[in-house]
């Protein structure tokens, strides 16, 4: 007999709320002012969680292990596959001179640290978040970064706030296709929705991170830039999104974004002026090969008929036991209760690390380094990230049991009881489901029933507040534990997570709060209302 989740385990809602929010409190303290190593603040947050789970939600103790140990193996494949593999590349770059070259080439081409950062955190950023995601884009756009000459936490912090317009549509679309699964709603129509809520903070973008890299007065000698990046942006994912569906949103939107800042960048110069070539670089394209092939092997590894091929090599699926449909959703989270299958697809073909993998491999080749060379710089990048590996697992292993033991549905309730104040409320519990699970898909497969059903229950159309739950959680992307574990290892700072975490969080909940505000304007201001799909 499947073990019911109990929304309201002490019997007093508020008292639930206190005791759900609390391993997130202990994680959220422990990393903004303790001292501690991240793995130590994590192990001891799922600790909390373990307590909440089998004491206060009275959760079986095998389902509380096997979602602990699920959450962990999710940690490491794919997420933590992703970050080693990229530091494997990054490193192979480094090693072979090459970074050092597109270092050169991308100081001649826009020598202002401003540019740059809208260049490669925002353009080049939203191009790999459209075809990997899962913290691919800012472990390279960081680590570019502290390679151009950034501080570690500009290069962290800049990043972590970049990587939010694409990530709704990321992956080829999968928060997007996800929430309509779970959801039973039209993804064509949840896609237009999302394109309308995202573009304004698409367009927004690239002039926040100036702004909070250079300040105000730094933003005025490079605003027509910034706001070029950002509108041809924004207008790409509004047409896209709206008129072709959420599946290549992200990658159009970023050649747009690109094009657009080289031809402002053209039109500064001088029509009849080019940028000076930098000196010693070789070949135009010599810097670029590695990040070129790794281009192509992601966008191949991305597409359906490759993963199709690579699942049907290898791709074994285990029932997570003591989980597997031994946990049931009950109302009014779910409309109809139903034992949950939990199982453990290990992927590791088709898995977007290993096409990461693959391109390093294979560029180092390409750039005259031997086997032994790679399989040594290999082995001293897994060396150099375990502890960081080890802090992912804990931190999705602490995401996983929230989820199962019911913990994140009572905040999620919590929220969804603030009536008129719901269209603003329910997109903060997007953005607490991403800051909770680190996954803009995750947060819309925990919350997407519950926010259709309330949107529902309080005459509001649900596509507006399904939409709502991922373009809010697009905004809890920058604070959530294993965004700021990679860019820390990126920049190479294990352990400075909580400078990271104090540089963006202000930055994360006043960009929330922007789009709960625009959602509840859909929502109930005529002229915005019209935006609205039904």
């Amino acid at each position: 007999m499947p073990w019911a989740q109990n929304y309201d385990p002490l019997g007093n809602p508020l008292a639930s709320t206190w005791v759900a929010a609390l391993p997130v409190v202990v994680l959220l303290g422990l990393l903004a002012w303790g001292r501690l190593r991240a793995w130590v603040a994590a192990l001891l947050a799922l600790g909390a969680a373990l307590g909440v789970a089998l004491l206060a939600y009275r959760m079986p103790p095998a389902a509380a292990l096997g979602a602990t140990a699920y959450g962990a193996a999710y940690g490491l494949l794919p997420i933590g596959w992703i970050v080693l593999n990229v530091m494997f590349l990054h490193a192979l770059t480094v090693k072979s001179g090459r970074f050092e070259a597109l270092k050169e080439q991308l100081v001649a081409l826009a020598p202002d640290p401003r540019v740059q950062v809208i260049l490669i955190a925002f353009c080049f950023g939203a191009f790999i978040e459209g075809a990997a995601g899962f913290g691919a884009p800012v472990a390279i756009t960081a680590a570019l970064l502290l390679q151009l000459g950034f501080s570690p936490l500009h290069a962290s912090g800049l990043s972590l706030i970049a990587n939010t317009a694409p990530v709704a549509f990321g992956s080829i679309g999968i928060p997007i296709t996800t929430l309509a699964q779970v959801t039973d709603l039209d993804v064509l129509k949840l896609s237009a929705m999302a394109g309308r809520q995202l573009p304004v903070f698409s367009a927004l973008i690239p002039l926040w991170i100036v702004g909070a890299m250079a300040g105000w007065k730094g933003l005025r000698a490079v605003w027509p830039v910034a706001l070029a990046a950002g509108v041809a942006f924004a207008v790409v994912q509004f047409a896209v999104s709206n008129y072709h569906g959420p599946w290549l949103v992200d990658s159009v939107a970023a050649l747009a974004s690109l094009g657009a800042v080289m031809l402002v960048l053209k039109f500064r110069r001088g029509a009849d002026q080019s940028p000076p070539r930098p000196r010693g670089a070789g070949s135009q394209w010599a810097p670029w090969l590695p990040w070129l092939v790794l281009t192509v092997f992601i966008f191949a590894w991305g597409t359906q008929p490759v993963k199709q091929a690579l699942d049907r090599l290898a791709a074994p699926t285990f029932a997570v036991p003591g989980l597997h449909e031994k946990i049931m959703r009950t109302p009014p989270v779910v409309l109809t209760p139903k034992a949950e299958p939990v199982e453990f697809k290990l992927n590791l073909l088709s898995a977007t690390g290993t096409a990461i993998l693959l391109a390093g491999l294979t560029s180092g080749l390409l750039m005259g380094l031997s086997l032994r060379q790679l399989a040594g710089t290999w082995w001293e990048t897994l060396l150099k990230v375990r502890a960081s590996l080890l802090t992912i697992a804990a931190m999705l292993a602490l995401g996983n049991l929230t989820k199962h033991s019911g913990a994140d549905a009572t905040l999620g309730l919590a929220l969804a009881k603030t009536g008129v104040f719901y269209p603003f409320c329910g997109t903060l519990l997007g953005w607490l489901g991403v800051a909770l699970t680190g996954s803009d898909t995750a947060s819309n497969v925990l919350f997407g029933s519950l926010q259709r059903i309330t949107a529902e229950q309080l005459g509001l159309s649900p596509y507006l507040m399904c939409a709502a739950n991922s373009t809010g959680g697009v905004m809890g992307k920058m604070i959530d534990a294993q965004s700021l574990v990679v860019a820390s290892v990126a920049t190479n700072r294990p352990g400075n997570e909580s400078q990271i975490l104090r540089f963006v969080f202000g930055h994360s909940l006043v960009l929330a709060a922007l789009i709960g505000l625009w959602v509840a304007a859909q929502a109930y201001w005529e002229p915005l209302q019209r935006t609205v799909v039904r």
